[in-house]
């Protein structure tokens, strides 16, 4: 019987791993946000806001983003990447905080 060989990957030749394949190479942008949604989290302790991106491949995009902490309009968010977007809040009727 012949014996079958294994094929190893040799880790040194292989590109970057597909986990950091999501953020993208332009690195951190910063957003302002224009309006608190609501606020989530198994204790709330997380608040939605909608964030205008002000720099990068997606300038101008009006984007739902998490933020964990004391937030309120005007402040400045620095994102590590601005192609995933939150999800909406369920039960939200669109009113502001």
């Amino acid at each position: 019987m012949a014996k079958q060989q294994q094929k190893s990957k040799d880790k040194s030749q292989e590109g970057p791993s597909t986990s950091m394949s999501k953020i993208s190479d332009e690195g951190a942008v910063n957003a302002i946000v224009e309006e608190l949604v609501g606020r989530t989290g198994g204790r709330g302790e997380v608040t939605q806001v909608k964030a205008k991106v002000l720099a990068g491949r997606n300038k101008g995009k009006s984007m739902r983003r998490n933020v964990k902490g004391p937030v309120k309009i005007g402040d400045l968010l620095t994102l590590r990447e601005t192609e995933i977007e939150a999800r909406r809040i369920r039960g939200s009727n669109g009113r502001s905080v």
